[in-house]
Protein backbone atom coordinates (compact mmCIF):
# COMPACT_ATOMS: atom_id res chain seq x y z
CA UNK A 1 0.00 0.00 0.00
CA UNK A 2 1.02 3.55 -0.14
CA UNK A 3 1.13 6.08 2.68
CA UNK A 4 -1.36 8.74 3.23
CA UNK A 5 0.48 12.35 2.14
CA UNK A 6 2.23 13.86 5.35
CA UNK A 7 4.87 16.57 5.87
CA UNK A 8 8.88 15.96 6.37
CA UNK A 9 11.47 17.71 8.48
CA UNK A 10 14.72 16.49 8.55
CA UNK A 11 16.17 17.78 12.19
CA UNK A 12 19.64 19.11 12.96
CA UNK A 13 19.49 19.14 16.39
CA UNK A 14 17.30 17.82 19.35
CA UNK A 15 15.88 21.72 19.16
CA UNK A 16 14.73 21.23 15.91
CA UNK A 17 13.07 18.46 16.14
CA UNK A 18 11.17 19.50 19.47
CA UNK A 19 10.36 22.87 17.73
CA UNK A 20 8.72 20.81 14.85
CA UNK A 21 6.67 18.59 16.79
CA UNK A 22 5.24 21.38 18.66
CA UNK A 23 4.60 23.34 15.36
CA UNK A 24 2.95 20.13 13.92
CA UNK A 25 0.97 19.06 17.27
CA UNK A 26 -0.13 15.62 17.78
CA UNK A 27 -0.20 14.48 14.49
CA UNK A 28 3.39 14.38 13.96
CA UNK A 29 5.73 11.35 14.26
CA UNK A 30 8.72 10.92 14.55
CA UNK A 31 11.21 8.66 12.64
CA UNK A 32 14.79 7.22 13.59
CA UNK A 33 15.82 3.88 11.84
CA UNK A 34 12.32 3.47 10.47
CA UNK A 35 12.13 -0.63 10.30
CA UNK A 36 8.25 -0.33 12.26
CA UNK A 37 7.27 3.36 11.88
CA UNK A 38 7.47 2.70 7.33
CA UNK A 39 5.54 -0.29 7.76
CA UNK A 40 3.00 1.13 9.21
CA UNK A 41 2.86 4.21 7.16
CA UNK A 42 2.24 1.61 3.99
CA UNK A 43 0.18 -0.42 5.96
CA UNK A 44 -1.84 3.27 6.92
CA UNK A 45 -2.27 1.85 10.79
CA UNK A 46 -0.73 5.61 11.20
CA UNK A 47 -1.50 8.71 9.61
CA UNK A 48 0.14 11.22 10.49
CA UNK A 49 0.17 14.60 9.17
CA UNK A 50 4.03 15.23 9.35
CA UNK A 51 7.49 13.14 9.49
CA UNK A 52 10.76 14.60 12.07
CA UNK A 53 13.54 12.99 10.76
CA UNK A 54 16.16 12.17 13.45
CA UNK A 55 18.54 10.86 11.25
CA UNK A 56 20.72 14.21 10.77
CA UNK A 57 20.90 14.58 14.77
CA UNK A 58 24.90 13.09 14.98
CA UNK A 59 24.74 14.28 18.93
CA UNK A 60 22.09 11.69 19.47
CA UNK A 61 24.65 8.48 18.55
CA UNK A 62 27.04 6.81 20.58
CA UNK A 63 27.57 5.60 23.56
CA UNK A 64 29.89 7.41 26.38
CA UNK A 65 31.01 6.57 30.13
CA UNK A 66 29.43 7.98 33.18
CA UNK A 67 31.14 6.55 35.63
CA UNK A 68 28.58 4.07 37.61
CA UNK A 69 27.08 4.29 34.16
CA UNK A 70 26.93 4.12 30.48
CA UNK A 71 24.81 6.76 28.44
CA UNK A 72 23.37 5.63 25.14
CA UNK A 73 22.42 7.95 22.50
CA UNK A 74 18.62 7.24 21.12
CA UNK A 75 19.62 7.09 17.81
CA UNK A 76 22.63 4.23 18.75
CA UNK A 77 21.70 1.18 16.13
CA UNK A 78 21.15 -2.38 17.02
CA UNK A 79 24.30 -3.30 15.37
CA UNK A 80 26.38 -0.27 17.20
CA UNK A 81 25.07 -2.42 20.46
CA UNK A 82 26.26 -5.27 19.26
CA UNK A 83 30.12 -4.39 19.08
CA UNK A 84 30.46 -1.24 21.12
CA UNK A 85 33.15 -2.46 23.63
CA UNK A 86 31.65 -0.46 26.42
CA UNK A 87 28.49 -2.29 26.35
CA UNK A 88 29.93 -5.78 26.12
CA UNK A 89 31.78 -5.10 28.77
CA UNK A 90 29.58 -3.22 31.32
CA UNK A 91 26.18 -3.79 29.76
CA UNK A 92 26.47 -7.08 28.04
CA UNK A 93 22.75 -8.21 28.46
CA UNK A 94 22.13 -4.87 25.95
CA UNK A 95 24.40 -6.27 23.40
CA UNK A 96 23.19 -10.19 23.53
CA UNK A 97 19.73 -8.84 22.80
CA UNK A 98 20.19 -6.33 20.07
CA UNK A 99 22.31 -9.55 18.49
CA UNK A 100 18.98 -10.95 17.62
CA UNK A 101 16.84 -8.14 16.82
CA UNK A 102 15.47 -8.64 12.71
CA UNK A 103 18.00 -9.27 10.85
CA UNK A 104 21.79 -7.69 9.53
CA UNK A 105 19.88 -4.99 7.85
CA UNK A 106 17.55 -4.30 10.71
CA UNK A 107 20.25 -3.89 13.10
CA UNK A 108 22.21 -1.50 11.00
CA UNK A 109 19.03 1.04 10.25
CA UNK A 110 17.07 0.32 13.60
CA UNK A 111 17.45 1.97 17.02
CA UNK A 112 17.69 1.81 20.62
CA UNK A 113 15.61 5.07 20.90
CA UNK A 114 13.21 3.86 18.13
CA UNK A 115 12.27 0.46 19.32
CA UNK A 116 11.69 2.06 22.83
CA UNK A 117 9.34 4.83 21.45
CA UNK A 118 7.71 2.12 19.44
CA UNK A 119 7.25 0.13 22.59
CA UNK A 120 6.05 -2.86 21.23
CA UNK A 121 5.76 -5.28 23.75
CA UNK A 122 7.29 -7.94 21.62
CA UNK A 123 10.30 -5.89 21.52
CA UNK A 124 13.55 -7.46 22.72
CA UNK A 125 15.13 -4.29 24.09
CA UNK A 126 12.07 -3.09 26.12
CA UNK A 127 12.82 -6.39 28.39
CA UNK A 128 16.44 -5.33 28.66
CA UNK A 129 15.96 -1.66 29.71
CA UNK A 130 13.06 -2.63 31.87
CA UNK A 131 15.10 -5.41 33.66
CA UNK A 132 18.16 -2.84 33.69
CA UNK A 133 16.37 -0.52 35.92
CA UNK A 134 17.18 1.90 33.03
CA UNK A 135 16.37 5.55 33.14
CA UNK A 136 15.41 7.44 29.84
CA UNK A 137 16.00 10.74 29.19
CA UNK A 138 13.18 13.18 27.31
CA UNK A 139 13.35 16.44 26.04
CA UNK A 140 10.38 18.92 25.14
CA UNK A 141 10.00 22.54 24.82
CA UNK A 142 11.62 24.15 27.44
CA UNK A 143 12.01 20.86 29.46
CA UNK A 144 14.26 17.57 30.10
CA UNK A 145 12.83 14.93 32.07
CA UNK A 146 13.77 12.05 33.32
CA UNK A 147 11.80 8.76 33.37
CA UNK A 148 12.58 5.01 35.15
CA UNK A 149 11.73 2.17 32.51
CA UNK A 150 8.91 0.82 34.68
CA UNK A 151 7.35 3.96 33.87
CA UNK A 152 8.59 4.69 30.42
CA UNK A 153 5.55 1.98 28.74
CA UNK A 154 2.47 2.72 29.61
CA UNK A 155 -0.01 0.80 27.36
CA UNK A 156 0.50 -1.24 23.89
CA UNK A 157 2.32 0.54 21.69
CA UNK A 158 2.12 3.88 24.21
CA UNK A 159 4.50 5.26 26.05
CA UNK A 160 4.53 8.26 28.96
CA UNK A 161 6.39 10.84 25.91
CA UNK A 162 4.27 13.78 25.35
CA UNK A 163 3.42 14.52 21.78
CA UNK A 164 6.27 17.47 21.88
CA UNK A 165 8.89 15.51 23.18
CA UNK A 166 11.79 13.10 22.20
CA UNK A 167 13.50 10.42 23.55
CA UNK A 168 17.07 11.56 23.24
CA UNK A 169 19.44 8.84 25.35
CA UNK A 170 19.01 5.97 28.00
CA UNK A 171 21.23 5.65 30.96
CA UNK A 172 22.07 2.07 32.16
CA UNK A 173 23.65 1.31 35.43
CA UNK A 174 27.18 -1.10 34.70
CA UNK A 175 26.86 -4.32 35.16
CA UNK A 176 30.22 -5.63 34.93
CA UNK A 177 31.00 -8.91 35.75
CA UNK A 178 27.77 -10.28 35.95
CA UNK A 179 26.53 -13.48 33.44
CA UNK A 180 23.64 -12.51 31.13
CA UNK A 181 21.58 -14.08 28.46
CA UNK A 182 18.65 -13.24 26.45
CA UNK A 183 16.39 -16.07 24.82
CA UNK A 184 13.33 -15.60 22.80
CA UNK A 185 11.38 -18.17 21.45
CA UNK A 186 9.72 -17.02 17.70
CA UNK A 187 7.60 -19.09 14.95
CA UNK A 188 10.36 -18.07 12.62
CA UNK A 189 13.99 -16.43 12.04
CA UNK A 190 13.40 -12.90 12.14
CA UNK A 191 10.03 -13.02 13.52
CA UNK A 192 9.40 -10.95 16.54
CA UNK A 193 9.21 -13.33 20.29
CA UNK A 194 6.58 -15.03 21.26
CA UNK A 195 8.06 -14.40 24.57
CA UNK A 196 11.22 -13.39 25.36
CA UNK A 197 13.26 -13.40 28.22
CA UNK A 198 16.31 -11.29 29.77
CA UNK A 199 18.46 -12.30 32.34
CA UNK A 200 21.39 -10.71 34.70
CA UNK A 201 22.71 -12.84 37.22
CA UNK A 202 25.33 -12.11 39.60
CA UNK A 203 26.71 -15.07 41.92
CA UNK A 204 28.98 -15.40 45.02
CA UNK A 205 30.20 -18.15 46.64
CA UNK A 206 28.21 -20.71 45.35
CA UNK A 207 24.55 -18.48 45.59
CA UNK A 208 23.15 -16.15 43.49
CA UNK A 209 23.52 -12.58 45.29
CA UNK A 210 21.10 -11.01 42.63
CA UNK A 211 19.02 -11.73 39.49
CA UNK A 212 17.43 -9.55 37.37
CA UNK A 213 14.64 -10.25 34.91
CA UNK A 214 12.47 -8.75 32.17
CA UNK A 215 9.86 -10.47 30.23
CA UNK A 216 9.12 -9.45 26.17
CA UNK A 217 5.35 -10.05 25.05
CA UNK A 218 3.84 -11.04 28.14
CA UNK A 219 1.55 -8.39 28.57
CA UNK A 220 0.55 -5.28 26.88
CA UNK A 221 4.62 -3.89 28.50
CA UNK A 222 7.56 -5.78 29.11
CA UNK A 223 7.21 -7.35 32.38
CA UNK A 224 9.84 -7.20 35.18
CA UNK A 225 9.71 -11.12 36.83
CA UNK A 226 9.88 -9.99 40.24
CA UNK A 227 8.92 -12.95 42.18
CA UNK A 228 11.43 -15.13 40.29
CA UNK A 229 14.26 -12.18 41.19
CA UNK A 230 12.94 -13.02 44.53
CA UNK A 231 13.26 -16.82 44.97
CA UNK A 232 16.68 -16.38 43.33
CA UNK A 233 18.55 -14.36 45.47
CA UNK A 234 20.50 -15.61 47.96
CA UNK A 235 19.35 -19.12 46.98
CA UNK A 236 21.46 -22.12 45.87
CA UNK A 237 23.54 -21.71 41.88
CA UNK A 238 22.16 -24.98 40.95
CA UNK A 239 19.71 -25.87 38.00
CA UNK A 240 16.81 -27.38 40.25
CA UNK A 241 16.58 -24.37 42.59
CA UNK A 242 16.64 -21.79 39.01
CA UNK A 243 13.60 -24.21 37.47
CA UNK A 244 12.22 -23.73 41.06
CA UNK A 245 11.90 -19.99 41.11
CA UNK A 246 10.88 -19.90 36.99
CA UNK A 247 7.87 -21.26 38.35
CA UNK A 248 6.56 -18.00 39.41
CA UNK A 249 7.70 -16.15 35.81
CA UNK A 250 3.93 -15.48 35.17
CA UNK A 251 2.98 -13.44 38.53
CA UNK A 252 2.35 -10.01 37.46
CA UNK A 253 1.75 -11.18 33.43
CA UNK A 254 -1.22 -10.81 31.34
CA UNK A 255 -0.69 -12.71 28.48
CA UNK A 256 -2.70 -12.15 25.03
CA UNK A 257 -4.08 -14.85 22.59
CA UNK A 258 -3.81 -13.72 19.02
CA UNK A 259 -2.10 -15.97 16.07
CA UNK A 260 0.99 -16.69 17.37
CA UNK A 261 -0.04 -18.71 20.42
CA UNK A 262 -2.56 -18.74 23.18
CA UNK A 263 -2.01 -17.06 26.71
CA UNK A 264 -1.56 -20.38 28.20
CA UNK A 265 1.05 -21.23 25.68
CA UNK A 266 2.78 -17.90 26.76
CA UNK A 267 2.75 -18.34 30.28
CA UNK A 268 4.43 -22.08 29.54
CA UNK A 269 7.09 -20.82 27.45
CA UNK A 270 7.67 -17.97 30.17
CA UNK A 271 8.39 -20.21 32.67
CA UNK A 272 10.48 -22.92 30.20
CA UNK A 273 12.73 -20.06 29.24
CA UNK A 274 13.06 -18.23 32.41
CA UNK A 275 14.67 -21.53 33.81
CA UNK A 276 17.01 -22.27 30.82
CA UNK A 277 18.00 -18.28 30.40
CA UNK A 278 18.79 -17.81 33.81
CA UNK A 279 20.74 -20.91 34.09
CA UNK A 280 23.00 -19.96 31.48
CA UNK A 281 23.28 -16.49 32.88
CA UNK A 282 24.57 -18.21 35.76
CA UNK A 283 26.70 -20.20 33.68
CA UNK A 284 25.42 -23.46 34.38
Amino acid sequence: MIPTAFGYTKAGSVEEAVAALREHGDEAKVIAGGQSLLTLLRLRFVSPTALVDLGGVAALRGVRDAGDALVIGAMTTHDALVNDPLIREHAALMAAAAATVGDPAVRHLGTLGGSLAHADPAGDLLAVVVALDAQLTVVGPGRTRTIPASEFFVDYLQTALAPDEVLTEIRVPKLTGWGVHYEKFQRAAQAWAVVGVAAAVRSSNGSIAEARIGLANMAPTPVRASAVEQALTGGERTKEAIVAAAAAATEGTAPSSDLSAQADYREHLARVLTGRTVTTAAGL
